[in-house]
């Protein structure tokens, strides 16, 4: 477990720090440096649970949003026949942006999960 939240650890600072040149850095860098903040913090041996709900709580709202907003993930598949989102950095298209970052709060999602059960099979 520790390898596994030492890479979570490193891809979400990694990914926060790519966040400098997009449209809106003042959210998706908070949002991966909390998930990178809470795989530190199970690293260290510290759960508190209402952080991962808290996470949970915000991600996953997010992630509805992006997922049925008008430019998101179900208008990526249904009208764009989920064309390539990885083909070029440069996202162009709404619904290739909205798309990624729906994948990025899925990891981060993912994370938390992994966590949360590790620590629950600990404790018993």
């Amino acid at each position: 477990m520790r390898i596994l939240n030492i890479f979570f650890i490193a891809l979400f600072v990694f990914s926060a720090a790519l966040q400098y040149n997009d449209p809106d850095p003042y959210v998706w860098v908070p949002i991966y440096l909390y998930g990178a903040y809470i795989c530190y913090q199970s690293l260290s041996g510290i759960f508190k649970p209402r952080f991962y709900v808290a996470g949970w709580l915000v991600y996953g709202l997010y992630a509805a949003w992006l997922f049925f907003d008008r430019s998101g993930v179900l208008t990526w598949i249904n009208q764009h026949h989920a064309e390539s989102i990885v083909s070029t950095m440069k996202a162009d298209k709404p619904w290739i942006e909205e798309t990624r970052e729906f994948g990025g709060l899925l990891l981060l999602i993912i994370a938390l999960a992994i966590n949360w059960v590790w620590w629950r099979f600990k404790r018993t």
